[in-house]
């Protein structure tokens, strides 16, 4: 394992530890990597509502931050049923319950590899 790949771990880490401080729900890591060049992984998780989902984007940003990792971009903020944050080898999809159901990419992305945390 590459320093690329420890650091893509500990950055996984904080992003799972950030959710579930936040009590974010039904937390999946799936591995795109091998079918994928978009990133290597998809963190994707929901809250109950707009204020718990943007609490969560926002509790993973302070998380990154603090050691030193700024997202490339983040979309869907505002609106908040569905924000993505772009971390490079990392996208986090925090959802609310409705939209993640509509868009159920755990089915879409299926050849992926589910993760264990």
């Amino acid at each position: 394992m590459n320093s690329s790949d420890i650091a893509i771990k500990e950055n996984l880490k904080l992003i799972i530890n950030a959710l579930e401080d936040k009590k974010a729900e039904d937390i999946r890591i799936i591995d795109i990597s091998e079918i994928s060049t978009v990133a290597d992984y998809f963190v994707i998780t929901n809250g109950l509502n707009k204020s718990q989902i943007q609490a969560l984007s926002d509790h993973v940003e302070e998380k990154l931050a603090a050691q030193k990792v700024q997202p490339r971009n983040i979309e869907g903020y505002n609106t908040a049923n569905w924000i993505l944050m772009d971390y490079s080898d990392i996208l986090v999809h925090i959802f609310d319950t409705e939209s993640r159901g509509f868009y159920d990419l755990e089915h879409m992305w299926r050849d992926g590899k589910n993760v264990a945390f």
